[in-house]
């Protein structure tokens, strides 16, 4: 009896190129981001970046996305009060790096005119839901100063600066409520 051909997940693969190609992106930009590093990173062909993206534009605006899909998950569809504990969770990364890493790709300027749509849409969709959270969509700005000061926070911890690099959620989510609270009274 032969044996029988090894069976492809699909699904894993491209998870596994996406995985690695959001850190590759974020560490390296997106010019200096070569596809078959992204691929070995995956352990995978490199052929199956374009099976499954198409070109190095359709993987990053696929990280792009994934990284929307995560943020709109997060304060705007929660309440205002609940808004500091999910910035302050998706701050620290309760799943490892990989929250961060998406907050740091959408600020990250790729050069491909699609991409950049996507990414301003992604945080300025963000900063609305905010606002709206708030109560009074016209906290535009200060919403946008809520994401900005959140940026920030993600830049500075993965810079190393102590004690914030260490602070835990619950260290980050007072201080986050005291920010939000400021900013977003209507």
């Amino acid at each position: 009896m032969e044996p029988s051909p090894r069976r492809r997940d699909a699904d894993r693969t491209r998870r596994l190129l996406l995985d690695a190609a959001l850190v590759r992106f974020t560490r390296d930009g997106y010019a200096a981001t070569r596809l078959r590093d992204v691929a070995d990173d995956a352990g995978v062909n490199v052929a199956l970046v374009s099976r499954y993206f198409e070109s190095k534009e359709g993987l990053f605006t696929a990280c792009l996305t994934k990284a929307g899909d995560e943020l709109r998950r997060s304060p705007g569809e929660a309440s205002l009060a609940a808004a500091p504990a999910a910035i302050a969770a998706q701050i620290v990364g309760k799943a490892g790096l990989e929250r961060p890493y998406q907050l740091l790709l959408l600020l990250r300027s790729s050069g491909d005119e699609r991409a950049e749509q996507i990414r301003l849409g992604v945080l300025r969709g963000y900063s609305e839901r905010l606002a709206a959270a708030a109560g009074d969509p016209g906290l535009l700005l200060q919403a946008q100063l809520v994401l900005a000061a959140t940026a920030g926070l993600v830049l500075l911890r993965r810079s190393g600066l102590e004690p914030l690099a260490a602070a835990s959620e619950e260290d980050l989510t007072a201080p986050l409520r005291d920010m939000i609270e400021a900013l977003l009274k209507p």
